[in-house]
């Protein structure tokens, strides 16, 4: 997943910066929305997250970005020549890192989010 960077100059209004209704400084929160995607973006790639199937014969890490940076099978499990087992159990540990992911993204999300945006 990529972070793009979007700015958006208004035009100033008598020696000011464009403003809404209330108050509110659209260049203000452009930058602020910007801010909060740059940390969101290094905070998904430092994020990593653990899981596992087949009580620990595939054991998976993920980074926040959906980036697979681990896959470890159990020797025990490759010995018994079981090759579907092993895809079943691979994509299960996959699955489930990548629940834990999002889980862990909307804990993240739903706090910077005004309440009911979630």
């Amino acid at each position: 997943m990529s972070v793009a960077k979007v700015t958006i100059k208004f035009p100033k209004q008598r020696g000011k910066y464009m403003k809404l209704p209330g108050g509110f400084d659209i260049n203000s929160m452009m930058q602020q929305a910007q801010q909060m995607q740059e940390k969101m973006g290094k905070e998904m790639k430092e994020t990593v997250v653990d899981a596992t199937a087949g009580g620990g014969a595939v054991t998976v890490k993920m980074r926040g970005d959906f980036e697979v940076i681990e896959v470890k099978i159990s020797p025990d499990l490759v010995k018994d020549g079981d090759v579907e087992m092993i895809q079943d159990l691979t994509v299960a540990a996959l699955n489930e890192a990548h629940r834990k992911v999002e889980e862990s993204l909307k804990g993240k999300l739903g706090g910077m989010l005004p309440p009911g945006m979630m």
